[in-house]
């Protein structure tokens, strides 16, 4: 496998005692199975039993994975291990149903709710049924195991991100020790709680894929719609570096995949643009904005009274994921096929909303074996950073490090 060009980012790395690391990771559908081979791979090369990361932060899919690492933080390499058991046998079934009776039902009553004018049918709650992802959920996740690792020293604070329906707010869910305090800032805040299963399933509330979940008196959905700073709730946690597993490979930000000629975007390809836009492009930005930070830090400190340098290394695929998804698309369901090609018109332009949807165990293995070989490239920059030492990198552009 050659080098990743685009894999890793780094800013501002600096000498001094062992750093307060924190884990990021990202909201993504079924994407995230490639974070999964990540942490297999860290699971294999780092030296501690014990879980490598005091702060752990997890928005939308990236939650869920975040939650087990948090509630097993006592032994995070069986935590790992169980992530892959579950991701590496996926269906679409776990996740929403898919049997033909459910789509036609579901079918039917947006048919008759539009007719009627909302009259005889009010309109759905969302487009698919994700109580099958309640059940696993309640399965394999422990949340008060979350409170356990807090409160036994095996995690200094753990959050999930949802959104508010009520207020436009990004909230920040957390558990964590007594010094940790609650937050507020310009349409994003953090509520201490006690972490449900409500939470990390308002979380992954993919809006109008899923329904909305109510928690107190507010309907909350998916994490990543109002996240402008997607980074902020691991600082405010008390990480000063921050480890982030995207999913999407840096330059694949387009509809098409591999398209010569300019050709009108299907509902399905602007559907799927829309989700690729909600779980990746804050991430970036939000990079972006803490390198500038760490510059002023850096070189006038004066003027960034109460900052702090936080240092990030990013990892991301080294395959755009939507040209793995082309090649698992006969796996999909046959009634989520059907959805995509009416949607989408065209095989190929349905690769970007099943890379987000494809739950099918062939699609998440290639992902876990790609996020895998991604970790094991980046591995001696990953070991440094983790470690607090100073990265050996080589330099391609401003903040990017090519993986050794």
């Amino acid at each position: 496998m050659q080098p990743p060009s685009d894999t890793l980012t780094d800013s501002a790395v600096r000498a001094g005692p062992r750093p307060t690391v924190g884990l990021v990771l990202t909201g993504g559908g079924a994407r995230s199975a490639y974070q999964v081979g990540v942490l297999l791979a860290l699971a294999e090369f780092l030296p501690r039993a014990r879980n490598p990361f005091q702060v752990i932060v997890g928005t939308s899919a990236g939650a869920v994975a975040a939650s087990v690492l948090a509630a097993e933080a006592h032994h995070w390499r069986r935590a790992v291990a169980g992530l892959e058991r579950v991701w590496a046998n996926f269906r679409s079934g776990q996740v929403f149903h898919v049997d033909t009776r459910h789509m036609l039902r579901a079918g039917a009553h947006w048919i008759l709710a539009l007719l009627s004018g909302g009259l005889v049918l009010a309109p759905p709650k969302s487009i698919l049924d994700n109580t099958p992802l309640r059940e696993l959920l309640g399965t394999h996740v422990d949340c008060a195991g979350i409170r356990r690792s807090i409160s036994r020293g095996h995690l200094r604070a753990f959050a999930l991100c949802a959104t508010s329906y009520s207020t436009g707010h990004s909230v920040a869910f957390y558990d964590g020790i007594e010094g940790v305090r609650d937050w507020s800032r310009v349409q994003r805040v953090g509520r201490r709680t006690e972490l449900t299963l409500e939470h990390l399933m308002a979380s992954a509330a993919i809006p109008l894929l899923f329904p909305p979940m109510r928690i107190g008196e507010e309907y909350f959905g998916d994490g990543a719609m109002r996240q402008l700073h997607p980074l902020s709730p691991a600082i405010h946690l008390g990480a000063d570096r921050l480890l982030v597993v995207g999913v999407r490979a840096r330059r694949a930000a387009g509809v098409s995949v591999n398209r010569l000629q300019p050709i009108m975007p299907t509902p399905g390809e602007i559907f799927g643009y829309m989700l690729d836009t909600l779980f990746t492009d804050q991430i970036y930005a939000d990079l972006e904005q803490l390198e500038r930070i760490n510059e002023l830090v850096h070189s006038a400190p004066q003027a960034v009274h109460g900052e702090r340098a936080i240092e990030t290394l990013m990892l991301a695929p080294s395959v755009d994921p939507r040209e793995i998804a082309l090649r698992h698309l006969h796996e999909m369901p046959r009634g989520v096929r059907a959805l995509l090609r009416v949607i989408g018109g065209r095989e190929a332009s349905s690769a970007q909303l099943a890379s987000y949807l494809m739950f099918e165990a062939g699609y998440t293995r290639a992902l876990i074996e790609l996020g895998y070989q991604d970790a094991m490239q980046a591995r001696t920059a990953l070991v440094a950073f983790m470690s607090g030492e100073k990265l050996p990198q080589l330099m391609t552009s401003p903040g990017v490090a090519q993986a050794t």
